[in-house]
């Protein structure tokens, strides 16, 4: 009987190791892994109404004051050069984009920190630009908040647009002549 169960204890050992080696002996392994891509569409902006603030009424050449325009074009006068904001055509406007790409995205938005207007048509002398500063931005997509321009950012909606306005303050200073003030921006968006 001890004879009978050494072998068979035998036998189940050889077992053991024999399944040990061929596990060992196997250098072939299958895992599933997964790829992928995400392709994005080009981003486009479209300017739907230029920055302005509208017709402002001098009271002096003593005194300067600022103009700010809130991202809901709501007008602010500061300082005793600045008399009144005027009806008279044309009215304030925010700077207003369509921002189109790829759904879901999130994007940065870039602009300057400082624009400046010039006088188109005086040739009398005295101080003929003008400085936007303080811009601010309000994004459509998620809450509207209206946020400072330094490194605002927003999402692409699931259709894969954004809409946004852009406000400022207009500084006017004293000894400022009285004209026509225009000037361009540079505004960009790319993907975050």
């Amino acid at each position: 009987m001890k004879k009978t169960l050494m072998i068979f204890a035998a036998i189940v050992l050889m077992a053991g190791f024999s399944t040990t080696i061929m596990a060992q002996t196997s250098a072939t392994t299958t895992d599933e892994t997964t790829a992928g891509a995400v392709l994005i569409k080009p981003m486009t902006l479209t300017e739907t109404s230029p920055l302005h603030f509208g017709s402002i009424t001098l009271i002096g050449t003593t005194e300067g004051g600022t103009v700010a325009l809130s991202t809901a074009n709501v007008r602010t006068i500061s300082g005793g050069g600045i008399g009144t904001l005027s009806s008279a055509t044309p009215l304030s406007t925010n700077a207003a984009y369509n921002v189109t790409g790829t759904y879901n995205e999130t994007y940065a938005l870039t602009l300057p920190s400082t624009i400046t207007v010039t006088e188109t048509i005086a040739a009398s002398t005295g101080i003929n630009t003008m400085d936007i500063t303080a811009l601010t931005v309000l994004f459509t997509s998620g809450t509207p908040v209206e946020k400072t321009a330094s490194g605002a950012t927003s999402v692409l909606n699931a259709s894969g647009l954004d809409s946004f306005k852009v406000g400022g303050t207009l500084t006017v200073a004293a000894g400022q002549i009285g004209g026509i003030y225009e000037g361009t921006f540079p505004v960009s968006v790319d993907y975050n």
